[in-house]
C-alpha cells in the first residue's frame, strides 16, 4: 500500500487505489472498488465493491457509495449525500431485487452533489452540473444544470467554475460562455 494514505482507523480492502489519495478515519473501502488518484475520501465514507471513483474526487464525511455508482473525474460529493442502487428494496429473500436489476448512477465530470442531497439510482448527473444541498434527484440532470428541491428541478445553469450563469449563458466571474445543446449546455 504505497503512494496513498489510509488512516489507521480506516479499512481499505481494495487493491485499486490511486496515488496521493487519502482515506480518512472510519472509512471502509471494499475489495473490488476502484478509486483514482488525488482523491479525498472523508471520515465515515463507505465504498462498496463495484464502485468506480475517478481522479481528483472529493467525497465528504458520511457518504455511502453503493455498487453501480460511478463518479467521474473532479466530482465533489458533499457530506451526508445519499445514493441508492435499488428502486424497490425488500429484505425478504423471496422479494429482493436481483443484483442484475439494480440501476447504475453516473455522476459526470466536474459535477457537484450538495450536502444531504439524494440521488435515486438510474439517474445520471451531467458534467459540471450542481445538485443543491438537500435536493432529491429523481430524473437525469443536464450538463451545467443547477437543480434544487424535492423533487429536484432545474433552477438555473452553472458555469464550470460553479457560478450561476446569466440569462445570456455567460459567466460574470470567469467570462466563459455557453450554448444550449441536447443534454444541457456546451462551451462556446
Amino acid at each position: 500500500m504505497s503512494g496513498f494514505h489510509v488512516h489507521p482507523a480506516a479499512i481499505n480492502e481494495s487493491n485499486d487505489v490511486g496515488s496521493s489519495t487519502r482515506i480518512w478515519a472510519n472509512a471502509h473501502v471494499m475489495s473490488g472498488a476502484r478509486i483514482g488518484s488525488h482523491c479525498n475520501i472523508g471520515e465515515g465514507v463507505f465504498i462498496e465493491a463495484g464502485v468506480i471513483v475517478g481522479d481528483h474526487v472529493t467525497v465528504k464525511n458520511g457518504v455511502a457509495l453503493w455498487e453501480g455508482v460511478r463518479l467521474d473525474d473532479f466530482v465533489f460529493v458533499g457530506p451526508g449525500a445519499v445514493f441508492t442502487n435499488d428502486l424497490r428494496p425488500r429484505s425478504h429473500p423471496d422479494l429482493r431485487t436481483p443484483r442484475t436489476e439494480w440501476l447504475p448512477t453516473n455522476v459526470r465530470e466536474g459535477a457537484t452533489i450538495g450536502a444531504n442531497a439524494t440521488v435515486v439510482c438510474g439517474n445520471d448527473v451531467g458534467a459540471w452540473a450542481f445538485v443543491a444541498a438537500g435536493a432529491v434527484v429523481v430524473r437525469p440532470v443536464l450538463r451545467h444544470a443547477l437543480v434544487a428541491g424535492n423533487p429536484a428541478r432545474r433552477a438555473g445553469w452553472v458555469c464550470r467554475c460553479a457560478e450561476t450563469l446569466s440569462a445570456s449563458l455567460e459567466c460574470g466571474k470567469c467570462g466563459r460562455a455557453y450554448d444550449r445543446a441536447d443534454g444541457g449546455l456546451v462551451s462556446k
